[in-house]
């Protein structure tokens, strides 16, 4: 699938190309990280999220490479950010540019914070697997509750340009939130029939744990992902022409 760039006119989507070519995501989240190591600063445990105040500069960087959301406060001097549990990981334990301090306590090692996501989010470890797998290669990872899938990934900002793939997430263990999807043909259907109509393409990613456990992060370097994508078959498009 070729990207599908906004703009109102062919001009307008050119550009929108043109400015995503030139600032590729890779760049921008290059940046956060500087920013975020330099400034030193640290968020706080909320329970099924992290929150954390940023200044400008971070504000605008959080925005660019598509972390968390903003929180509307009534403060004028800091700007709050909300931050799934897999974004904040990504930055603390792949980047290595977050800080994080439990509610009651201070900085969480990277074996405290698994721990506790993992409490508050059974189905974490493989979400966080997935997840990594796609920002590593660059691809801007939002949720998908909206169209039923975990999450929708773009090529660049979403407001530059349109999500092409719906991902779902499975495993081969005993998660049952997770494995007992797609496992009839119906569910198949309903799910590649949604995610077309909003224009994508179903991407399953399906982590593999081989056979270690999820009770460190070090496991994730023994895990793999394989990636399908899912189509419906079209007999009106494919029809041959006489």
């Amino acid at each position: 699938m070729a990207p599908r760039w906004k703009g109102k006119d062919a001009q307008a989507k050119k550009d929108a190309e043109a400015e995503a070519l030139k600032e590729p995501m890779s760049k921008i989240v290059s940046q956060l990280k500087s920013s975020l190591v330099q400034s030193d600063i640290c968020g706080f445990l909320s329970d099924n999220n992290v929150q954390l105040a940023v200044g400008a500069e971070q504000l605008d960087l959080f925005d660019k490479a598509c972390f968390g959301r903003p929180v509307r406060t009534i403060e004028k001097d800091k700007h709050w950010f909300q931050l799934s549990f897999e974004e904040a990981f990504y930055l603390c334990y792949s980047l290595k540019c977050l800080k994080i301090n439990g509610s009651d306590t201070g900085s969480q090692n990277d074996e405290e914070l698994w721990h506790y996501m993992k409490s508050r989010k059974e189905t974490f470890p493989c979400f966080y697997k997935a997840y990594s797998h796609l920002r590593m290669k660059n691809w801007v990872v939002r949720s998908g509750s909206q169209y039923g899938v975990d999450f929708v990934i773009y090529r660049h900002h979403p407001a530059r340009v349109h999500s092409e793939y719906g991902v779902l997430v499975l495993s081969d263990g005993e998660d049952k939130d997770l494995n007992g999807r797609l496992r009839i043909w119906s569910d198949v259907h309903c799910t590649t029939r949604l995610v077309g109509s909003v224009a994508k393409i179903l991407l399953v990613l399906h982590v593999n744990r081989n056979g270690n456990n999820n009770d460190s992060p070090l496991c994730l370097a023994n895990h793999t992902v394989e990636e399908r994508t899912i189509t419906r078959w079209s007999p009106e498009q494919n029809r041959e022409t006489m």
